[in-house]
């Protein structure tokens, strides 16, 4: 019997990295590839990258979106404009483009889309903008393929929290952190969604170092509403006229 396949991006450190190893602990034969960050943004090297490991695997049974970057911790009018669209070209175009080229083959196998997100697509900050808007539109993918009862496949965004990384040392915002939420708390997670025991939180986001498996399945034992855990419009009331 073949093993399940999971293809994982910016799998060569950090967070990719403890993904990658966590699901090849768990069975999964693991395509890391050479994607780097620049290819995934390249659709002619992501539909080949895609297209070589169904030839030589047979099958795709989850995609793990991973790979990011961050522009400047500036405020919108001190920003690079190229690095600013870099940064959504990478963040949003990459996850769209690689989960357009491995759709057709995760509705072949039942499998499963997990974004690798960020609490920053839910908070209003004048810093470092370009990745908070790229989190917000990821958020917006997830959705539109993962949630409601019209689902192509079960997709998930996982904010990992702080994890101590490269990128997480290098930043402003964490400099002289103390608390930082560990790898297997990401990876459990993970493991949890790519399995199927999560499926109810398909479309919506669930947070390393917050929430547990534990937490989240006794959660939606007591059903979820439309917009639990999504992004979206937050009324002023109920006589607010946007519904």
């Amino acid at each position: 019997m073949r093993r399940p396949v999971a293809v994982v991006t910016g799998a060569s450190r950090g967070i990719g990295q403890h993904v990658a190893e966590a699901l090849e602990g768990a069975g999964y034969a693991v395509e890391r590839g050479s994607t780097k960050v620049a290819q995934v943004t390249d659709p002619t090297a992501v539909t080949g990258w895609v297209g070589d490991i169904v030839e030589r695997r047979g099958r795709v049974d989850l995609l793990v979106n991973n790979a990011g970057v961050i522009d400047d911790e500036v405020p919108l009018a001190d920003s690079d404009p190229d690095q600013w669209w870099r940064t959504i070209e990478v963040n949003v175009r990459g996850p769209y483009l690689m989960t357009h080229a491995a759709l057709p083959h995760l509705v072949a196998t039942g499998g499963r889309v997990v974004n690798i997100s960020s609490g920053a697509a839910y908070r209003n900050h004048d810093l470092a903008t370009a990745y908070n808007v790229s989190k917000g539109a990821l958020a917006r993918l997830t959705a539109a393929v993962g949630l409601g009862p019209d689902a192509v496949v079960r997709a998930f965004d996982l904010a990992p929290g702080v994890v101590q990384t490269d990128m997480t040392l290098a930043m402003k915002a964490h400099e002289g952190r103390t608390e930082w939420t560990s790898p297997d708390e990401v990876t459990t997670l993970l493991l949890a969604l790519a399995s199927g025991e999560l499926d109810d939180w398909s479309g919506r986001l669930v947070r390393a170092g917050v929430d547990t498996v534990e937490s989240l399945r006794e959660r939606a034992s007591r059903g979820l509403a439309e917009n639990d855990r999504t992004l979206g419009l937050i009324r002023w009331g109920e006589d607010d006229p946007l519904t």
